[in-house]
């Protein structure tokens, strides 16, 4: 069976390279080149050198004009309005198991593979063996239809396993290579890419819950739901966290801590790897927010109500609520809103 493997040139992809080797598949590598950032040059370079120590041949897609419309301005529209972009979960769901699929096709594959950490069984999706290193989070998006097709080889390692097995097949550069933590198409940092749209750098007023002015904030951009540093009030004050963003108005609205806790939250963009209309589940508000017992009620095709048994905080617009029944992957949308 041919198996067409996600490449980056880091130590994950590799090394799943190797195991899917391993287990007799042939593997043809593909690069997705998604941007114009400065970093293709050295994958490939990369890409080059492992293929020679494992064995494979790989390809190189452009998928550049895809990857602008679907995550970048994305990305872009979410500050803007105020709300707090989760590129990677929609960059998995329109280009990494979205584009990516419709070229097993053309390189005569019958599955593919990526190098994230998650573990699949045709039917659903669940939390990796390694729980530091999970994305079944940022997975919520992708179409059940496509599961059965795809592979997720490290999804029973940890890390450190597969770093280690990276040191046995002669891959130690890669094994201990630092690990990317920014957003792949980024170079410098988020607010010099917001420059080239809009002005990030607008200050405006920061207000209480009634409405009163009692600071001044550096650009709505900086900042997201539950963050207490960054703005400048007129007096001291107990600690305020970001409880709203008003794009259009300029401004941030403050509160305590306990103005953080919401217990409904609405989402848009709902979907869903179970066939239910209401249901009981664990849900999770950001990628490191603990899973609360909720009750998940869709109010449309893609709409939903998620009532928390206990309140979720920091819950932010454009970030995932994500669903799960245990370890199992049940789904998930993009917050719209919440409310206590």
């Amino acid at each position: 069976m041919r198996v067409l493997m996600g490449v980056s040139g880091g130590v994950d992809s590799a090394v799943a390279t190797y195991l899917l080797k391993q287990k007799g598949y042939e593997v043809i590598g593909i690069y997705l080149k998604m941007h114009r950032g400065v970093n293709h040059k050295e994958n490939l370079e990369k890409i080059e050198k492992i293929s020679k120590k494992i064995g494979f041949e790989y390809v190189v897609e452009d998928v550049e004009e895809e990857f602008q419309k679907e995550v970048y301005e994305y990305f872009v529209k979410s500050y803007e309005v105020g709300a707090t972009p989760n590129p990677c979960a929609m960059c998995n769901r329109k280009i990494k198991f979205g584009i990516f699929m419709n070229f097993l096709e053309k390189y005569n594959c019958q599955k593919a593979a990526t190098g994230h950490y998650v573990r699949n069984d045709g039917e659903f999706l669940y939390e990796a063996k390694d729980k530091n290193k999970d994305q079944s989070y940022f997975l919520f998006g992708i179409k059940k239809e496509i599961l059965p097709k795809v592979i997720f080889p490290l999804g029973d390692y940890t890390k450190d396993e597969i770093k280690e097995i990276a040191k046995k097949i002669g891959l130690d550069e890669f094994a201990n290579q630092k690990e990317s933590q920014d957003i792949c198409f980024i170079d410098t940092n988020y607010i010099e890419v917001l420059k080239n749209h809009f002005n990030p750098q607008k200050k405006g007023i920061v207000v209480d819950k009634s409405g009163k002015k009692i600071g001044y904030h550096k650009g709505y951009a900086f900042y997201t739901i539950g963050q207490r540093k960054g703005f400048n009030l007129f007096k001291a004050h107990k600690p305020h966290y970001v409880i709203g963003i008003d794009a259009k108005a300029n401004k941030l609205i403050v509160g305590e801590k306990k103005d953080l806790e919401k217990r409904t939250v609405f989402l848009k963009g709902v979907n869903l790897f179970i066939d239910k209309n209401e249901f009981a589940a664990l849900s999770k508000v950001r990628y490191r927010a603990p899973k609360l017992p909720s009750v998940v009620k869709m109010e449309s095709k893609t709409k939903a109500v998620v009532k928390f048994l206990e309140p979720a905080v920091g819950v932010a617009k454009g970030q995932a609520c994500v669903f799960y029944d245990g370890e199992k992957l049940l789904g998930g949308g993009w917050i719209r809103g919440a409310k206590k």
